[in-house]
Formats: C-alpha cells, structure tokens, sequence
C-alpha cells in the first residue's frame, strides 16, 4: 500500500525492540454471514452486501477485475480454498473515487476471470480517526498452529489476514481470522502482533517454510524488507533483513517471497519480490524482483542485478496465491500511482484494474540468466470465437497486412498471438518488423504495438499509447520499449477496452499499459514488413467472453 512519505523520521531498529501477542481464542463455525464480528464501519459503507456496480461503461474491462464502484489498488490476501475457489482481496475506498480510508474490498472466482463481489471483508476500526487496513496477504492455518480454529466446521478452511494496521501514529501488523471460509473476520484480540514503533512499516507477505511461517514486511523509507518468523501467526521473531537491493526509489513496498521451478529443469529458485514508489524507471511504481536462496530465516540473492518486472507503466504490487501447491499463481494492480487518483474512469465510478493473473516460473534467457515469466493463467477459459476472417484459427501475414473487425467481438475484448519463424542464418534487414494498430473509426485514434526482427534494433518490442485522447497528464508516459536478445519467437497480448498488455515469449518480457480511447477501438491491423525468404508470421486472433455480461 502506498502512502506519502512522512517526515517524522520514526526509523525501524534492525532487529526490532518488542513484539506483542495475546491469547488466542476459538470461534463456532458457520456459514457466511451478513455481519462480521471486525470493528463496524462508518454507516456510509456498505456492510453485510455486497456493493453493486455498472459493468457496461465503455471503458469498464469485461475480462479484468475492477471494483464495482469506488476506488482499488493493491490486491491483498490471495488464496485459493481448498475447494478451489480464488479469493481475492484489495485495497478499496468504498466512498471516494481516489486512494484513501482504506477498507479489505473482496471477490471470488472460479477461474479467475469471472468474478463475484463480495461483502467489504476488513473495515479500519471505528475508534481509530484516520485509521485504515493496508496490504497484507492471507494463508491457511490447515495444523491450527494459531489456535483459532478448534470448532471449525468439515470443510470451511481455516483463514488468517495479516495486513498493516496504519494509524496517523504508527503502523503495525495485526491478525484476523476467519471461521467462515474468508467471508468474515474476527480481530485477535492480541493485535498488534508486531509493533516496533514506525510509521513506514508494512505490507506482511506470510508464506510456510517447512514447520514455520515466515513474514517479509517493508521498512519502507528505510529501503530494506524484514525476514520474520513463528510457530503460530501470532507470536513474531526478528529472524533478517534484504536491504539496500536493486533500484531503491524513494520507498519500498509490497514485499513477496515464493520458491518458483525453473523452466525445463528440476531446479528451483528463490524469489523476493518487491515493489518501489516512487522511482520507477518510467516514474512512479514498479515491481523488480531478486533470484536466490532462502534457508527459513535468510535471503542470498545470486547476484546485485535490478531486473524490473515488465517494461510498462502500469505493473505494481504483484502477490502471488496461497494454496497453490507446486504453482505460483499471482495478480497485480494494473495502475501507476503517477496518475491512479486522475484517470477519466471516475466518470463511469469506478477507478483501477487488476492485471490478467499469471502463472510465474524462471527462464534462462539468452545471456542475461534467469527471468521471471509472467504467463497469462489459462486465458483459454475466456477465449470466445476467432476473428479471422471466415472464422479461420490462424493466418499467414508475410509482408502484408491483414485488417480484423473487432467489433464482431460483443465484449470489445480480444487475446492475439503471433507465432514468428524465422530461417537460421536468414539475412535479415534493419527494418524487418511486425506491427499491430488498433483503431477507433469513429475518432481515429490508435493504439500502437510492434517488434523489430533485424538490425540494430532486433529484439525489441515497443507500444505507443499517445494517439488516444481520453486522457492527457505529463506524467502519462506515452511510449515504452524493451530489447531482449535477439527477436522473439512469439507476441500475445490482450485488449481489454482500457487494459493493453503484450507478452513476449509467453511472457518471459511484459508491458502492462492502461489506455483511455475517447472512442472504442474497433478495427486491428496486423502488418509485417521487409521478412526475410521463408520466414513467417502465423496470427491468432480471439474475442474473449464477456465476465461480468
């Protein structure tokens, strides 16, 4: 959760001075209920219901998670039941268009496309002015080792929320804890369990290590993350920190620590996942991540390299899912918090989109080691009908360019994909590339996206998003890029009405865009130019179902 940095100086002690706990207690089980035994809110927030939204808004995503009114960032406390059910969490302001009076706003889905919004999971307490409920992350105490769930129902998983308590004092790490399955929450009545007196301290990512749990929380302005560990979510010990890594901006936040598989290989790697704002690349927030090894208590990163997570503006706080076995599964808040408090999807009521969800795993790529691959998760599940021409699955476009009706897509939602073969050793000019344009023919406006195959330039994809005019602000960036060695074997991406991402090689390379037509984009134009003899450009392109329709 991002915050203003604060000019009190409360700085956090390495390891910190005191922990609290308390005792804890057990809860009768129960089916979802209409109340919550957390602190009550205000009466202008909604409780017991779940908030209702518009969906059909011209720029409302039809694919992508948004709120149903009100404003989001972050997702927190990602699970998936043991049912299967995904759970998401997310900041949300259920009374005001921009950031702030930070509440756990709440959905679930069966595939993680097609939501369902659920009743407000986490209010701030209401004896606390200025209080509210920032980023924290949820597991399943499936050994009960917190003690909570002794009466638990056959079949409701055991949830415990971690997340940042901010107070206009301090900030501290609090529990609570669910008997329902995630729908309502109990607050421990030992919170805070970690409190060491700082105002730049949160964010708790909780995962299990072998017989314990392990916590990576941010000392924001202090630019390190703290390694904790328990036996029993609520009793905390200082175990190390990871500081002074990668790009430092002006904070950290949003700390995350997962072991992913290696593509191809038995070995597995460490991750620690972190987030800066500001001081992004582009400016503003971005995710970049470390690969190494972790013994329970310790992160080594391999090496002092800064590899940043997607080469677009809008790719922040990513969080990966509990309960996932051998995958990880992750969402990130698809914004910038350059411009998230401006954007013209006010007008519809609603400000802020969740990324697609995506698989992550490590590739050793060319030359430059192991990425994290950022694969879109299963978006098969939505794939509606081609948009070729007469319905064909794919088309050959060599040195040509083949127009498609996106307005034959009634979401005004599309996936493409591009399979690129290039002949070894083929000769290759400077300005061999391909190039998509996605027009609006009402207005004219394009939205622009392409990969260069020769020259100088070979390898690099860009997107240009200055030919929109639904909204204009000097810290919008306009055009990014990123060159990888040599040129990819393959371009998808989806459109989602405000939504732009492009994958390289199944996403070992990503750019997260939001984009704001005055007018809806209905035409695309896939074009290749200058390809070299036998190579070839096989294209894919899907409508995608409706979600919320």
């Amino acid at each position: 959760m991002a915050s203003s940095l604060s000019s009190s100086g409360a700085t956090a002690a390495y390891p910190p001075s005191s922990t609290a706990s308390g005792a804890s207690s057990s809860t009768a089980s129960g089916a979802p209920s209409s109340t919550s035994s957390y602190p009550m809110p205000p009466s202008a927030v909604p409780t017991g219901v779940a908030p209702e939204g518009d969906y059909t808004g011209p720029l409302r995503p039809q694919v992508h998670f948004s709120p149903p009114v009100g404003f989001m960032n972050d997702p927190n406390g990602l699970f998936r039941a043991s049912n299967g059910t995904w759970h998401l969490y997310y900041q949300y302001n259920p009374t005001a268009l921009v950031a702030g009076n930070q509440h756990w706003g709440h959905a679930t889905s069966e595939d993680l496309y097609t939501w369902e919004n659920q009743p407000i999971a986490l209010y701030p307490p209401a004896n606390v002015t200025g209080s509210g409920v920032f980023s924290g992350s949820a597991v399943l105490d499936t050994d009960n080792t917190s003690g909570f769930f002794g009466n638990l129902s056959e079949g409701v998983d055991p949830v415990v929320a971690v997340y940042t308590l901010n107070t206009p004092e301090k900030q501290t790490q609090n529990i609570a804890y669910s008997t329902d399955g995630g729908y309502t929450f109990t607050e421990y009545e030992g919170n805070p369990v970690i409190d060491i007196g700082s105002n730049q301290f949160r964010d708790p990512k909780v995962i299990k290590y072998e017989d314990h749990w392990v916590m990576v929380v941010a000392y924001s302005v202090d630019f390190a993350i703290g390694i904790y560990t328990s036996p029993d979510l609520k009793q905390w010990e200082f175990a190390s920190n990871f500081s002074d890594a990668g790009l430092l901006g002006l904070q950290y936040e949003c700390p995350g620590l997962a072991q992913l598989p290696v593509e191809d290989s038995d070995e597995k790697a460490w991750v620690m996942y972190l987030s800066i704002n500001p001081g992004a690349p582009l400016g503003g927030s971005v995710g970049q991540y470390f690969i190494g090894d972790f013994n329970g208590t310790h992160f080594q990163a391999n090496d002092a390299a800064a590899r940043i997570d997607g080469f677009g503006a809008d790719y922040y706080a990513q969080q990966s899912f509990f309960g996932t076995g051998d995958e990880s599964i992750a969402l990130g808040w698809a914004s910038n918090w350059k411009y998230t408090n401006l954007v013209p999807t006010a007008e519809e009521g609603w400000r802020s989109t969740m990324a697609t969800p995506r698989r992550n795993y490590l590739t050793n790529a060319t030359r430059i080691g192991y990425v994290l691959v950022s694969e879109p998760y299963q978006i098969e599940t939505v794939r509606d009908s081609s948009l070729l021409e007469g319905g064909a699955e794919t088309a050959s476009v060599v040195n040509t360019t083949v127009e498609i009706d996106l307005s034959n897509s009634t979401s005004g939602a599309v996936y493409f994909n591009l399979n690129i073969t290039v002949p070894e050793n083929a000769s290759v000019s400077e300005s061999a590339a391909i190039t998509l344009v996605m027009r609006s023919s009402a207005s004219n406006e394009t939205l622009e996206a392409g990969h260069y195959l020769g020259g100088s330039n070979a390898g690099t994809t860009w997107v240009n998003r200055g030919n929109l005019t639904g909204f204009d602000h000097p810290l919008f960036n306009e055009k990014f890029s990123l060159t990888q060695v040599g040129p990819g074997q393959s371009l998808s991406g989806i459109f989602d009405r405000s939504l732009f991402e492009i994958f390289v090689d199944g996403g070992a390379f990503h750019a997260t865009s939001t984009v704001f037509p005055s007018e809806p984009l209905d035409t695309l134009e896939v074009t290749t130019s200058d390809l070299p003899e036998g190579a070839d450009v096989q294209a894919a392109v899907w409508g995608l179902k409706s979600t919320w329709a």
